[in-house]
């Protein structure tokens, strides 16, 4: 194992190996953190539309977790890096306008927040839907409107109940990430790929990658447990004392 490879120059020559897969973590880390908010929104909204009375929004959310849930990842970026700028032309002038790089990173966040959104607002519904019916009742009761009761009543406690498979959403958001290489993103796990092509170094290319990867999605993991911790409700679902 020669780990004096990560400080020879890079196949560009201008900086080192260790610089390359330095770069491609930054490149990851910001497009799993802009994918983990569209995620968090849309999915939110999509959990709590499914759990509404409003029979036409259910169905709206059911087919949109369904769709996305059901193909698979890497055919869903090549869908959105190559066919939608093909199918709608006001897409397809503003990607002519975009640098090639800015491209892959705007589909890589596009299409990591949409497929990751479908899980969230499986997620967000199940946590609504496990709160005593009374919780929504006594909301109405208190001359709450409808928004009002999910948003200081029901919100607030389905996130606390659901926040151990957010953190397991949270890891795999940051593991997909690696998929962008399909479309070009210079990301972790393409730097891994070029370094190990250029070297032939691939245990030690990949070695540093696994733990990188492990690093981080262990650090996600401490963030969200001390999250759980700190929102916890005493007696309630693993709530502390």
């Amino acid at each position: 194992m020669d780990l004096g490879i990560f400080l020879e120059l890079n196949a560009d020559g201008d900086s080192t190996w260790w610089a390359s897969l330095a770069s491609g973590l930054g490149r990851t880390l910001a497009t799993a953190a802009l994918a983990a908010i569209l995620a968090f929104v849309l999915g939110s909204a999509l959990g709590v539309a499914r759990t509404t009375d409003r029979a036409w929004l259910v169905r709206i959310g059911n087919a949109y977790v369904e769709l996305f849930r059901n193909v698979p990842l890497i055919v869903q970026f090549f869908v959105w890096y190559f066919v939608v700028p093909g199918l709608i032309p006001s897409v397809k002038r503003w990607v002519v306008g975009l640098d090639p790089t800015d491209h892959q990173f705007v589909t890589a966040v596009v299409c990591l927040g949409l497929f990751t959104a479908a899980r969230v607002a499986e997620q967000v519904r199940s946590g609504i839907q496990s709160l005593p019916r009374g919780q929504r009742a006594a909301g109405y009761a208190l001359g709450l409107t409808e928004w009002q009761t999910y948003r200081h009543v029901l919100l607030p406690m389905a996130y606390r109940i659901v926040i151990p498979p957010l953190t397991s959403e949270t890891m795999n958001l940051i593991k997909n990430t690696a998929v962008a290489y399909s479309i070009g993103l210079a990301e972790l796990f393409f730097r891994t790929r070029e370094m190990g092509e250029m070297t032939f170094r691939y245990f030690e290319a990949f070695g540093a990658a696994t733990l990188i990867y492990v690093a981080i999605a262990m650090t996600a993991n401490r963030v969200m447990a001390w999250v759980e911790r700190r929102v916890a409700v005493p007696g309630y679902i693993g709530g502390g004392r």
